[in-house]
């Protein structure tokens, strides 16, 4: 079948985990919660980073576009999720789901890229600590970073647009919380050799390649640890590295799980949980994680109870 006519297809039904009125409503609280502490986390994260002048670091600097691109990327699912937890009107319209489409994957995909670009920059830091700062300079975090988000929106234009542009069957019910790949994909009439062609392209570009480069840091990064005499030393650097390996294996671990298989295997039921999982509870995790085993963090914190508490 060829790419249909997309715009018969006016709203799609999203259907959440259950019809059960007093579990939406409990499903709603916890999102809710989430949501807001993820608010709370990613901005304080931020302020932080921009107040204290010590942590006007490339490492640091990575850690804050990483907490922005959670606020936005919390913010692109959250608000319709606790809407379609309340509300009997679960729909969406298609224009509605296009645009929750196209920043869900560009975000996720920027994503991908900033991780591999902040395993980057802790290899230059554990490899080359003298040289740090002229290696990684503020021209070059700028440019990575900017690289991250114009690679991940150039390849959501691409999935977005081959996507849309399916033909939809049936009565337009999405199984999911939002408008998701795996989903969208099950409810085409059918799916041509060169749709699947452009799913691997963008796997492969967006999360597969960003994998490998951050495999390959983290390799030249033990490499380098090895060669340090000291204990202590040694300690340190794995220290250093120790919450970029944790959100690393949280976000690809979920992102793999649901995007690295056949179509006939998904369960859409167990999938969407796991989608919940990275695309709501990560970004409230990720400035938790930076921040409860980070001692620059947690003393910039110190400082400015300090100054609330002492005028």
């Amino acid at each position: 079948m060829g790419k249909g006519n997309s715009s018969a297809v006016q709203e799609f039904i999203l259907v959440g985990f259950a019809a059960d009125v007093g579990l939406q409503l409990v499903l709603f609280f916890i999102f809710l919660i989430v949501y807001v502490l993820s608010l709370l986390g990613n901005l304080t994260l931020i302020s932080l980073i921009y107040a204290d002048s010590r942590l006007h670091t490339p490492m640091y600097f990575f850690i804050g576009n990483l907490s922005f691109l959670d606020l936005w990327y919390a913010s692109v699912y959250t608000p319709k999720i606790l809407m379609t937890c309340i509300s009997e009107d679960k729909s969406i319209s298609f224009a509605g789901c296009v645009a929750q489409f196209f920043f869900s994957a560009g975000l996720a995909y920027s994503e991908c890229y900033l991780l591999a670009a902040m395993a980057y920059d802790r290899y230059v830091a554990i490899s080359n600590p003298l040289l740090y700062s002229q290696a990684m300079s503020p021209r070059l975090g700028v440019s990575l970073v900017t690289a991250s988000y114009l690679g991940g929106f150039i390849n959501s234009t691409i999935i977005t647009s081959e996507t849309f542009t399916l033909s939809f069957c049936g009565d337009s019910v999405i199984d999911d919380f939002f408008c998701d790949l795996p989903p969208l994909v099950k409810l085409a009439c059918d799916v041509e050799v060169s749709y699947s062609a452009v799913l691997y392209f963008i796997l492969a570009s967006n999360v597969v390649t960003p994998a490998v480069l951050i495999l390959a840091s983290y390799f030249f990064i033990l490499l380098a640890i090895l060669k340090i005499r000291s204990t202590a030393g040694r300690l340190k650097a794995f220290s250093t590295c120790g919450s970029h390996l944790t959100a690393v294996t949280l976000y690809y671990g979920s992102i793999l799980f649901v995007y690295s298989r056949p179509s006939t295997s998904y369960t859409l039921e167990r999938d969407k949980v796991v989608s919940v999982f990275y695309t709501v509870v990560i970004p409230m995790l990720n400035p938790l994680i930076y921040s409860l085993r980070n001692k620059d963090v947690k003393e910039a914190l110190q400082k400015i109870r300090v100054r609330a508490k002492f005028p």
